[in-house]
């Protein structure tokens, strides 16, 4: 998976290649070398994309010594710095100016960029030629040994140039992020990175198949409207079994939306193709937290997965650190949105200058219907913050054949809250302990569960009305189930607590919502118990 410490320290808000079939002359725009003009249409680059699939793959050359890249490691990667004075729309137009990622032992594949002049069937496209004099760097950097030519990593969206330049210096701030395989991120109301987005996911947690990395290797950006708040990008996507054009709109408001059109082509079949795919961490939570693991009381990019089915039920299934890897799949058809969100907003409860409060949580909007098939969620064991470990998909019932074909749209929302706000209430915690009561024997193979929740719905009972917990569960019992208002004078905040005893030493999906009469009160509450989780 995904090393999302070094990721995160070299695409922080904070500063920290084939042929060219000829260059022409220094050519120079906001300091950039440009290759020589070529047609350019998404319409063309989708038609290569489907061509391409029905050849071999041929794994991108990058004609640079694995010696040379090993040396640009972590500590040589944190001393180079792209010079903004060579940001491609550095003086317009638009005001996002474009900066860029050098190769190095964590990004190894060229990455060839190109600007557009002009959009649609009549648009050129010049290639942004690599050269090291667009980096700020130390004297012995090894990084001076990448030729012209090399390709870059990466790029990243600056802030805007119109900006207030003390609160936003565009010079040292940016907002969204591509770097590394199909991986991109942008920040969101909070001015925070966190997890990512992925162009796609292949065969993610397949028994006896290695997870594939199909990646983006090649950009073309779109001269943007001066005054717009809206950037376009094209990108061509290569894998072993996958090929694939894709087209981001990008919109940076109060928070960051981004528009996705992709056309996927499969050359070979694929097991779990998980499209519209998001990458995040989950290491601990106030859940479960196994003794003196570590200091503080929390670490996590998300907290939860989110999911609008397409029948109008709302679900909340807390992340959890299993055991060994674990997939599951919610059946639906037509879903409304999913995403995996940062609900725990107090610093209080992490204690980290990384400020993990402040992670944006992440809503995919399908923009068309979707048909039949199901989100699937892979959680990954970890026992540090360093890798990726939660793995968030749209998995097509087709299977996914060579020969097949997807025509994706979707709407990415990088936002601090849910972008589409349930009517109900919504789980804001889930804690669990030793069944029984204080001051009595503690049963053994019991766990007490308490389940929070908070909405208007829970505000408005009537006082002496108690909500119904509703639970069931996969296999095991309940008993000592009731519900209160959480002590503590917020309208609205109630919790649910129950004892389980486990049929087994298995794994046990529960199933709680609170209701009144005919009426629901609360999203539905998911949970993937594994006694085995809370040894150690």
């Amino acid at each position: 998976m995904q090393n999302r410490r070094t990721f995160l320290a070299l695409s922080s808000a904070t500063f920290a290649a084939a042929s060219l079939g000829g260059i022409a002359e220094a050519a120079r725009g906001g300091g950039l070398r440009y290759g020589k003009p070529a047609p350019f249409s998404f319409d063309t680059l989708i038609a290569e994309a489907r061509a391409a699939a029905g050849k071999p793959y041929a794994a991108p050359h990058a004609a640079l010594p694995d010696a040379l890249l090993d040396r640009i490691d972590y500590a040589a990667l944190g001393h180079i710095q792209f010079d903004t004075d060579h940001a491609l729309y550095r003086d317009g137009p638009g005001q996002f100016p474009v900066t860029f990622f050098t190769l190095g032992r964590f990004f190894r594949t060229p990455v060839r960029m190109y600007a557009l002049s002009g959009a649609g069937a009549g648009a050129s496209a010049r290639e942004i030629v690599y050269d090291s004099s667009y980096f700020s760097m130390p004297a012995n950097s090894p990084a001076h040994a990448l030729p012209t030519n090399a390709g870059f990593a990466g790029f990243r969206f600056q802030e805007s140039r119109h900006g207030d330049q003390k609160a936003l210096d565009w010079r040292r701030n940016d907002w969204v992020a591509f770097l590394g395989a199909s991986y991109f991120r942008a920040i969101g109301e909070l001015y925070q990175y966190g997890l990512s987005a992925r162009g796609i996911a292949i065969d993610v947690a397949v028994p006896d198949r290695p997870e594939e990395f199909p990646a983006f290797t090649r950009f073309y950006f779109e001269p943007p409207a001066d005054g717009s708040d809206t950037v376009v990008v094209h990108a061509f996507l290569e894998g072993p079994s996958i090929s694939g054009a894709y087209r981001f709109t990008m919109r940076r408001d109060k928070a960051v939306v981004t528009d996705v059109e992709a056309h996927i082509f499969l050359r070979r079949a694929v097991e779990r193709l998980g499209l519209a795919p998001l990458t995040s961490m989950y290491w601990f939570s106030e859940t479960v937290k196994q003794t003196a693991i570590d200091w503080r009381p929390e670490v996590h990019d998300s907290d939860g997965l989110a999911l609008w089915t397409g029948g109008g039920e709302r679900i909340w299934r807390p992340l959890v650190n299993p055991p060994a890897t674990t997939a599951s799949a919610f059946g639906d058809t037509h879903p409304r949105g999913f995403g995996l969100m940062q609900r725990d907003r107090l610093f209080d409860h992490y204690q980290d200058g990384v400020r993990y409060e402040n992670r944006p949580s992440l809503w995919v909007e399908p923009l068309e219907d979707w048909g039949e098939g199901s989100v699937q969620l892979i959680e990954i064991p970890t026992d540090d913050e360093i890798n990726d470990n939660i793995v968030l998909a749209w998995v097509p019932k087709a299977p996914a054949r060579a020969g097949s074909s997807y025509h994706l749209r979707y709407r990415l929302h990088w936002t601090a809250n849910d972008p589409f706000p349930p009517n109900i209430a919504t789980c804001v915690a889930t804690r669990i302990g030793r069944g029984g009561q204080p001051g009595q024997p503690r049963p053994k193979g019991r766990e007490k569960f308490v389940v929070e929740f908070y909405g208007q719905t829970l505000a408005g009972l009537p006082f002496g009305t108690l909500p119904e917990a509703v639970l069931s569960s996969s296999a095991g019992s309940f008993s000592d189930v009731f519900t209160e208002a959480v002590p503590d004078g917020v309208a609205g905040h109630w919790r649910a607590q129950f004892d389980f005893a486990p049929a087994g030493p298995g794994p046990v999906d529960m199933r709680l919502y609170l209701k009144l009469g005919d009426r629901t009160l609360s999203e539905t509450w998911l949970y993937h118990y594994d006694p085995a989780s809370l040894k150690g």
